[in-house]
Order: C-alpha cells, then sequence, then structure tokens
C-alpha cells in the first residue's frame, strides 16, 4: 500500500483544519489533487465514526443550536437541470455546542426544514443523559422537532432577533442591523438570564473562517456535498480534540470530560490510519500485509 510519509499527512491535515482550499494544500504539500481528496475522504469517514461513537454521555447545563448556510456547485436559485444531482444547492449544517465547555455536541448535514431540525434534535438527545437548558433562534422547524424528541423534558427557549432595513446599495455585503431581541419560553423552566445564542452564533463565525468552502463570494464552496460532509466531520474533530480554546485553556472535549489529555495533530494521523488500515482489512481479510 502506497502511503505518504506521517509528517506529509499531518502537514495536509493541518491546513485542512486551518482553512486551505485544496488545491493550495496540493501545491503546498507538493502531492497531486487526489491525494488531498483521498485523506480528507478517508479522515472525514475517521472523524465522524469517532465523533458518534466517543461524544457521548455528557451532562451539559446549557445547549445552544443554530444553522449556517452554505451551498454545493450552486446556489439553489441557479441550479438548472444541468446539475441534477442530490445535494446540490443550499446546504445547511446544524450544531448544537454546549455553551459551558464550547463541545460541538451534535452536528448534521440537511436542507432548512422540519427532517433535519428533528433529526439534530433526535442525536442531541441521545448524547445527553441530564436534563438541561436548550435556547435556538426563532425558526419554526425547532418547535415541533424539540417536541418531538425531548417531550417535555428539556428546559426549552427562542430567542428571536428583530432587524432593521438593510441600508440600500450595499444589500450583498451588509447584513440588516439587529434593532432588539425577543427571549421566549417554550417548555420548562428556562432560566431567562441564560437565553441566549451567542456561543453557537460565535462557532458559526469559526467555521466560516476556519473552512475554505464557507468563505461566501469566493469559488471556493464545495463541488460535492460528499467532501462537504467530511470536511465539516474533519473541522469538528479538531475543534473538539485538538485545538486549545482560548478563554478555557483547554480543548473542549477536555472541558466537557470526554478526554482526559491534549490531542496532537498526530494523534489525528494516527485516528485515519487505524481507520484506513481496518477498512483494508474488512475488505481483504486479516492477512494482508500493510
Amino acid at each position: 500500500m502506497n502511503k505518504l510519509p506521517l509528517e506529509k499527512r499531518i502537514q495536509i491535515l493541518q491546513m485542512l483544519c486551518e482553512g486551505s482550499s485544496m488545491r493550495s494544500i496540493s501545491r503546498v504539500a507538493g502531492v497531486s489533487i487526489n491525494t488531498v481528496t483521498k485523506l480528507l475522504e478517508d479522515a472525514g469517514q475517521a472523524c465522524a465514526e469517532y465523533h458518534d461513537k466517543h461524544v457521548r454521555g455528557l451532562n451539559p447545563k446549557r445547549v445552544q443550536c443554530d444553522e449556517i448556510w452554505s451551498f454545493c456547485y450552486a446556489k439553489a436559485k441557479t441550479v438548472t437541470k444541468a446539475a441534477p444531482e442530490e445535494g446540490f444547492g443550499d446546504v445547511w449544517t446544524w450544531t448544537a455546542i454546549d455553551a459551558d465547555s464550547k463541545l460541538i455536541i451534535s452536528y448534521m448535514v440537511g436542507s432548512r426544514d422540519a427532517q433535519s431540525a428533528l433529526a439534530l434534535m433526535d442525536d442531541l438527545r441521545t448524547r445527553a443523559e441530564n436534563r438541561f437548558q436548550l435556547t435556538t433562534d426563532g425558526h419554526k422547524a425547532y418547535l415541533e422537532a424539540v417536541e418531538g424528541a425531548f417531550g417535555g423534558d428539556v428546559d426549552y427557549a427562542q430567542l428571536v432577533k428583530l432587524y432593521g432595513e438593510t441600508v440600500e446599495g450595499q444589500k450583498r455585503y451588509s447584513p440588516a442591523e439587529c434593532i432588539g431581541i425577543k427571549k421566549s419560553k417554550v417548555m420548562g423552566n428556562p432560566d431567562p438570564c441564560r437565553i441566549s445564542t451567542s456561543f453557537v452564533e460565535r462557532q458559526n463565525l469559526n467555521m466560516r473562517m476556519g473552512m475554505r468552502r464557507f468563505t461566501r463570494l469566493t469559488n471556493a464552496f464545495s463541488k460535492k456535498l460528499q467532501n462537504h460532509c467530511h470536511a465539516l466531520a474533519l473541522y469538528f474533530m479538531f475543534y473538539n480534540f485538538v485545538r486549545i480554546h482560548k478563554s478555557l485553556k483547554v480543548t473542549p472535549a477536555m472541558a466537557a470530560k470526554v478526554e482526559t489529555r491534549l490531542w496532537e495533530m498526530a494523534d489525528l494521523a494516527k485516528l485515519v490510519e487505524d481507520w484506513q488500515i481496518a477498512q483494508r482489512r474488512a475488505e481483504y481479510g486479516r492477512d494482508v500485509n500493510f
């Protein structure tokens, strides 16, 4: 099996996690674009499996949820019959973050609809063992999703932002001005002082800055939905286990007691390598020489 040196794999994974484009990584690392793509695919699958298995049994006090927009191949309004593949168009990434440990507990990729909202809430419910306070924005899909996933076993509130008019001539670049907020109790007994989506919105900014394919008004958008999902899985693994949070002084995984030590990029590369070996053994048998 042809294999890149460990140092080269670490370099590629580090650059993927730090927001470099795949073609720039190919040029800097001196490898083909297909090599970068294959490593991203393997890393994404390995990280997704590790997250699903190990980010469980949590006891969060406050959880915030939000969704962030991106697109694959083309924006929904410009997708034509020339691009009929499933997954083309607008893509929404839903996230649930522990406001105290800053751990990304759950995430999923889909549309901005009730089905995706329910999928996120169902996954969140399986990972938390205690009752907690949940805050989302005013998106109506959350209402039925939270009730369907948790019943009444959650203290749930919505924070709705009120926006003014967008300045004429700047609509493409400047968002509307937020002129106020409205806090609404939905179920349970949420603490009004802790109804907030600040941390999950700050995480949205991290995603915009940390993944090239989320950058606005560029040609760096995702061309394949599968690679979009792989990049997200790798980023969330890096964010939770490798990068030290500035205010916590530890990683979110350590703060949430999911992990006891700080991971290095070499650990992430080893995780991907172990996954690759396991896949090849499953395909070819245990006698394969690696």
